[in-house]
């Protein structure tokens, strides 16, 4: 899991890197076209002013005092600082803001300003002086030509990128620190699901995850818990049923095992009666199995194999036959595998028949949208306190343990049945003695 959790934050990484790298290159495409657009402006700019101060200045042989006010009418009127130096370099004559500008700068007292050197077609050069907040005044004519990068938007860019880069690297930390905590806990709850999972297989079987959150790795613990409920009920079902079988196996197969070494020594009339005791447990043992098979393979499936349309009185008529039951009820219709509804019904009657005396009545009528079947006998009845518990695998009423054919099981495959269908069966008392059993069944 450490290795899933390493895969997701790296490729979140790897993600946000590739992301950070295109954008810082569109970035700097986009600053080195304003850039380079910028300075051809600037640089156009720059010769207007070559071009209007040209114009605009008196002749180079003018007095100083004409050239220094001529210089300061042109500086307020372009409003920026300039100085004109002679063919000599000599300063001839600079405006009063150039010249604070200047001294501030020497002073210390602030940033050295840039300045642009423009040649005049006389010799003389004007200066154009901008502040820099990076560099210091350096000396006339060192810019020379190209003129400087434009002024103001494009100040803060005198490292080329440094600004983009400094910010995608900032936002590049940002979201992966950010990324850390969200990526770690959904790992850790895939940790917590694989260690509840690995619990389980190695037979924890009430083992059980957490189930926080609403995403899909909720959905599947609560999908895992779903599933482990099942197979632990599963599992249990099993284990009871064996351990049942085992116990109810070992009647039939004693009283086998004594009549088959009684049967050699017996006389001839003996023989006979071991044989039909033979018979009788081989029968007892297959109709065992048949039912432990049958509980198993409903334990096992939730759902019916088989749906089919069936008429209930009219099963109920073909079953009742068997007994000698008396019938009657109206003509219901179910959906259903008509195999275990017969089996259902079977189990009822021969229940009734085994532990509730001669008389059994059976009835089937519709009743709020269900069909209700009714097995009633005129036995002993079944104690309040028990009529749930007789419908657990493998239960028995005290005292009728010893009788024959009872093993516990077939009331317990009644319910099975009935749930399978949808329905229900419940045990009440009859009146005028006895037990009533209703089976409840979804009508078609």
């Amino acid at each position: 899991m450490r290795t899933l959790y390493l895969r997701i934050y790296l490729t979140v990484v790897a993600v946000l890197l590739v992301f950070a790298l295109v954008s810082g290159f569109l970035f700097q495409r986009n600053i080195d076209s304003a850039r380079a657009e910028g300075q051809l402006l600037w640089a156009e700019r720059l010769a207007e002013w070559a071009e209007y101060a040209q114009i605009h200045l008196p002749a180079a042989g003018a007095s100083q005092d004409d050239q220094r006010a001529a210089l300061e009418a042109l500086s307020q009127h372009m409003r920026v600082p300039l100085a004109l130096d002679g063919a000599d370099g000599q300063r001839i004559a600079a405006s009063e803001r150039f010249d604070r500008r200047e001294a501030d700068a020497q002073e210390g007292r602030r940033p050295g300003p840039r300045i642009a050197s423009l040649p005049l077609a006389d010799g003389r050069t004007l200066r154009v002086l901008r502040p820099g907040p990076r560099h210091p005044m350096r000396p006339s004519g060192a810019f020379g030509a190209p003129p400087f990068a434009p002024p103001g938007a494009f100040d803060w860019l005198a490292f080329p990128g440094a600004g983009i880069v400094m910010t995608l690297a900032l936002l590049f930390a940002a979201i992966s620190i950010g990324a850390y905590p969200v990526v770690r806990r959904l790992t850790r709850r895939l940790e917590s699901l694989e260690r509840g999972v690995e619990a389980f297989g190695a037979g924890a079987l009430d083992r059980r995850v957490a189930e926080d959150g609403n995403d899909e790795v909720a959905a599947v613990g609560a999908s895992f818990n779903r599933a482990a409920a099942r197979i632990e009920a599963l599992v249990r079902s099993h284990r009871s049923l064996l351990a049942n079988a085992s116990h109810e196996l070992r009647s039939p197969l004693a009283r086998m095992k004594m009549a088959l070494a009684m049967l050699d020594d017996a006389p001839p009339a003996r023989r006979e009666t071991l044989r039909r005791e033979i018979d009788t447990n081989i029968a007892e043992l297959d109709a065992l199995v048949e039912e432990v098979l049958l509980a198993s393979r409903l334990d096992a499936s939730q759902t019916l194999e088989r749906r089919e349309r069936v008429e209930l009185l009219a099963l109920a008529v073909e079953e009742a036959a068997r007994f000698e039951a008396d019938v009657d009820g109206v003509a219901v219709t179910v959906d259903g595998d008509e195999r275990l509804l017969r089996r259902a019904l079977r189990n009822l009657l021969e229940n009734a028949r085994r532990y509730g005396g001669g008389e059994i009545a059976l009835r089937v009528q519709a009743q709020g949208g269900y069909a209700v079947l009714r097995v009633c006998d005129r036995g002993p009845g079944v104690p309040e306190e028990s009529r749930e518990r007789i419908f657990e695998p493998f239960y028995r009423l005290p005292g009728h343990a010893e009788l024959a054919g009872g093993v516990g099981l077939g009331l317990s495959l009644v319910k099975q049945i009935a749930e399978r269908h949808g329905g229900s069966i419940g045990c009440e008392a009859r009146d005028g003695g006895g037990s009533c059993f209703e089976l409840l069944l979804p009508l078609a």
